[in-house]
């Protein structure tokens, strides 16, 4: 049963996540993420899950790591600095191949840094801050709708590749108040035939990421390695708006993308062949989609809300098929959608502009 709803994006977050089964969340207070823990302390255990307000983010991380190994959905928040403290733990879960949910609600830096809304944790969150050969799923909401919907996706994915996922969000998408489609719980998962819940009338299990044999770490790189090479494959999401004969391709994501949408947008509505991608899946990125308008349109431009993290992976797909330019607006700073309008143009009048054809 469907329910609309007015409601903030963390608390939008938080609803997804228990309507997904998570039943077990491990947190450290930190700004602008604390509406989430707020929230699930009051509903999680009214769920009949488990609310632990842990002594410190690497406390929460752990606790969490516990629970993935017995089976159970579990879930954790915070912001940079907290985040940044968790990487071992990250790198922990992916090689001991658990599933767990990661959210960042990014807050500017780098070290404290601000509260303001921020995009500079791109880096972190693809690449893998923590040690070792592995990779997080990483999902990029734009709304609070898709705060929820990604909370339950987030889960989806981390058991069905047996992988933690993480969601990036920042402070707009936290605090902004959207209309909200709830779609209720989701049936129970199936147990997972890997938990260790009790050696009790069957073989016992094994849930490790410490590999000491000859030739076993290898192997074991190498199974981590296909298994990221699959979710290229297969669950790439991506949002695609490029009319045909375009003479750029905007490429944004978070909230970042709702205003360059606007932008882009306007630049339509004045005749001008501008398209948008929107990469919903930062990990996997949609280097297919991006290579193809690459080769289609000649002209890209990146957006962020940092000094330049996703252009990086976007000039990896594109691999020469097209001129990359980039605009960032670090340390909390927030763009107009006159400012991304201006710079539009500005990229556009380097080379042909052509006429929108829809």
């Amino acid at each position: 049963m469907t329910e609309k709803i007015l409601i903030k994006g963390s608390v939008a977050l938080a609803r997804g996540a228990i309507d997904a089964g998570c039943r077990c969340y491990f947190g450290y207070p930190i700004t602008p993420q604390n509406d989430i823990p707020e929230f699930l302390s009051d509903a999680l255990p009214k769920a009949g899950g488990v609310f632990i307000q842990a002594e410190s983010e690497l406390a929460a991380i752990n606790m969490v790591l516990g629970a993935a190994a017995a089976g159970a959905r579990a879930m954790t928040s915070s912001s940079g600095p907290g985040i940044s403290l968790m990487q071992e733990g990250l790198s922990y879960l992916a090689g001991s191949e658990l599933p767990a949910v990661v959210v960042n609600i990014t807050r500017s830096g780098p070290g404290l840094g601000g509260i303001a809304p921020t995009q500079g944790d791109y880096h972190q969150a693809t690449r893998g801050g923590g040690h070792g050969d592995y990779r997080l799923i990483v999902l990029a909401p734009d709304s609070a709708q898709e705060m929820y919907d990604l909370a339950g996706e987030a889960f989806n994915l981390a058991f069905r590749y047996r992988n933690p996922a993480m969601i990036l969000a920042d402070a707009i998408l936290g605090q902004m108040k959207e209309p909200v489609v709830l779609h209720g719980a989701c049936p129970a998962p199936e147990p997972a035939p890997w938990a260790l819940s009790g050696a009790a009338n069957r073989p016992p299990r094994l849930v490790k990421s410490l590999y000491l044999a000859d030739g076993e770490m290898p192997v074991h790189n190498w199974k981590l390695y296909w298994k990221y090479e699959a979710l290229k494959e297969k669950e790439v999401r991506v949002e695609v708006d490029c009319p045909p004969h375009c003479s750029l391709v905007v490429v944004a994501y978070g909230s970042c993308c709702r205003i360059a949408r606007t932008a882009v947008d306007r630049a339509q509505r004045r005749g001008l062949a501008v398209g948008l991608i929107r990469p919903v899946t930062l990990f996997p990125f949609p280097e297919k989609e991006i290579r193809q308008a690459a080769e289609r349109a000649r002209r890209l431009l990146v957006v962020e809300m940092n000094t330049g993290q996703m252009v990086d992976d976007v000039r990896l797909a594109c691999n020469g098929a097209g001129t990359v330019s980039f605009k960032g607006y670090p340390g909390g700073e927030v763009p107009t959608p006159d400012q991304i309008e201006a710079e539009i143009e500005r990229v556009m009048k380097a080379g042909e502009l052509r006429v929108c054809q829809r």
